[in-house]
């Protein structure tokens, strides 16, 4: 029988909690490492199944990898590109598995893959990264099921996106660190995950100014040099532990969070009622010993409230006294954890692109599903305010997202029990 979790809620989570490294921003610096020849060390790695996914992809393209003992340290050395074909069964389980298009563009000047794998939250359309790539000089033509690129030269050019994609802004600029003169990218994704990629490219030598701007500039470098880089807290994991707090009425403190990555998500809990500190070290705490109060919130791109926050945050609002809306304005199919949350007697229904949630609801446990890493964590959230026993199947979707999730929820008093 597949795992589960077995959730008896009802218990007010409290106390301090450490979150890991980015899932995103880790992914990212795992498809930069191709843009070298030298070695990489990674620190604050998650221990997660989409890295080691990743790690695998780059693996089958020539990558040496090595997971010290804590799994949070992990070292790359790409001596030289051995495919510019990735195995499609690989490419096909992961959503950023589409970056090692950019890397081997610019390190090798072709690549080809299927289009890449990953929650199904929506359409998420590949041209935004292929106008990037014909505005470097390169060709793009369809094989079969995938994607060619190739380019006897890289030259810079202006990129303009039609909205701001994170993968599209992180893949040319791949592409452009080694490309010939200067490439701008405009209305670029300004996320700190985006901001951390680039950072790490300029620890490996590349020339690059405007990251966490929407108009980033990128001077191309004939070659990149190793770095010793720490991949940034996860924003998304805090967020998810501090809604979980909110939605038991407890007292929970990000030790290790980002504030202005979150400012977004403390401003609602504020109008929740929530009481938000900062502290000097840099974490947030967020105590809910009140009535919590409706809200309505738009899930927009950063630094907007961030759509994967969205269903944990509808999670905690079902425990809030009022009607609130949750608007989601990135992906079509985000609300797959709506009828999970029905299931444990939560009043909560789709209209449009919105979900109206009528709270505080008295949810009770049942089966349910954790359908995609943020849907889980929506359940997560829901079976901890829950009475009695909830039962969570597809946790194999948490395990992509959460690192240690059974072992620092229950360090917060959760009752959580894997079998």
């Amino acid at each position: 029988m597949p795992e589960r979790f077995l959730i008896q809620g009802g218990r007010p989570l409290r106390g301090d909690v450490t979150v890991s490294g980015s899932k995103n921003a880790a992914l990212y610096a795992v498809a930069a490492v191709l843009l070298t020849a030298d070695p990489i060390t990674l620190r604050n790695v998650p221990r997660i199944a989409d890295i080691h996914e990743m790690a695998e992809i780059l693996r089958a393209v020539g990558t040496h990898v090595e997971v010290e003992a804590d799994g949070e340290t992990i070292h790359f050395h790409t001596p030289e590109i051995t495919s510019v074909v990735p195995p499609a069964e690989l490419v096909t389980k992961l959503r950023a598995s589409f970056l090692v298009m950019g890397a081997l563009l610019g390190r090798a000047r072709e690549a080809e893959c299927p289009p890449p794998g990953g929650d199904v939250i929506g359409s998420r359309p590949l041209d935004v990264h292929f106008v990037g790539f014909r505005a470097l000089g390169a060709t793009v033509q369809r094989r079969g099921s995938s994607f060619h690129v190739q380019a006897a030269r890289l030259r810079g050019g202006r990129v303009f996106f039609d909205y701001p994609s994170v993968l599209g802004t992180v893949n040319v600029m791949f592409a452009a660190v080694l490309a010939e003169g200067v490439t701008t990218i405009v209305n670029a994704a300004p996320e700190p995950e985006v901001e951390m990629a680039a950072d790490m490219l300029v620890a490996m030598g590349a020339r690059i100014r405007g990251q966490g701007t929407p108009t980033i500039e990128i001077e191309g470098v004939p070659t990149l040099h190793g770095a010793d880089f720490s991949i940034i807290p996860d924003r998304l994991e805090a967020g998810t532990y501090l809604l979980a707090g909110c939605a038991t009425h407890g007292d929970v403190r990000v030790t290790n969070a980002i504030p202005h990555h979150l400012d977004s998500l403390t401003a609602k809990m504020r109008e929740m009622g929530v009481t938000v500190t900062e502290d000097a070290s840099g974490g947030i705490r967020a105590v809910a010993d009140r009535v919590l109060q409706a809200t309505q919130v738009q899930a927009v791109p950063y630094p907007g409230f961030a759509t994967d926050l969205h269903p944990p945050m509808a999670a905690a609002l079902t425990q809030a006294a009022g009607v609130s809306l949750v608007h989601e304005r990135v992906y079509d199919n985000r609300t797959l954890y709506v009828n999970e949350l029905r299931k444990l007697g939560a009043r909560i229904i789709i209209g449009g692109d919105s979900v109206i949630i009528e709270g505080p609801s008295a949810l009770s446990g049942s089966t349910v599903r954790a359908l995609d890493i943020r849907a889980g964590a929506a359940v997560v959230v829901a079976a901890l305010a829950a009475e009695g026993e909830t039962v969570i199947q597809d946790i194999g979707h948490l395990d992509r997202g959460y690192a240690d999730l059974q072992a620092r929820l229950t360090a917060l008093g959760a009752e959580i029990r894997r079998v």
